[in-house]
């Protein structure tokens, strides 16, 4: 009888409609309306504002403005010991972490092909990349494939993650994601 109770308790726990679970997040700052207006565009945003020469200041109030307020960006790839490894982060931590050394070096990430779905107001964009210090590099530094999830809340598209792995010897890009040969 009190497992049937304590089975009941979690399924209706779990029924409940997300909103009555917890309070509505804070929105960030105000996006630009080309940037998120479509999957392709708040795509196109999220390169181009991660992207700039060495020195350069980006602009992260623009970049704060894609994501969802619950929004995480994940890189993933091997330890040292040769097992799967992923960090959780969120938008404001991404650019401690990621701002000296993109000021310091330089960096390009430009999409080389796309791969996207959609349903409703969720859309998935498989975006494979290159990175550069230099557009006038002539051979891209790293390449890999982003894991976009999309989210439409009816006047504009949300990043709600960023999930990736570099590219490897061990991990090449697939053909299916490349663009296509000449």
């Amino acid at each position: 009888m009190r497992l049937s109770i304590l089975a009941a308790a979690l399924v209706l726990g779990c029924a409940a409609p997300a909103a009555a679970q917890a309070p509505a997040p804070t929105v960030p700052s105000t996006a630009a309306p080309a940037d998120v207006a479509t999957p392709e565009a708040i795509v196109a945003a999220l390169y181009g504002v991660i992207s700039g020469d060495a020195g350069v200041p980006r602009d992260w109030a623009r970049f704060r403005s894609l994501f969802h307020p619950t929004a995480r960006l994940a890189p993933s790839g091997v330890n040292r010991e040769g097992q799967g490894v992923v960090r959780s982060v969120t938008p404001d931590e991404y650019i401690t972490r990621s701002e000296p050394l993109l000021l310091a070096e330089g960096f390009h990430e430009r999409e080389i092909a796309r791969r996207a779905e959609r349903f409703g107001r969720i859309a998935h964009v498989w975006s494979s990349y290159e990175s550069l210090h230099r557009l006038s590099d002539p051979r891209p530094f790293a390449r890999g494939i982003n894991s976009i999830q999309l989210f439409d809340d009816g006047s504009r598209w949300w990043i709600l993650s960023v999930y990736w792995q570099a590219e490897t010897p061990a991990a090449p890009i697939p053909a299916e994601y490349l663009p296509p040969a000449d």
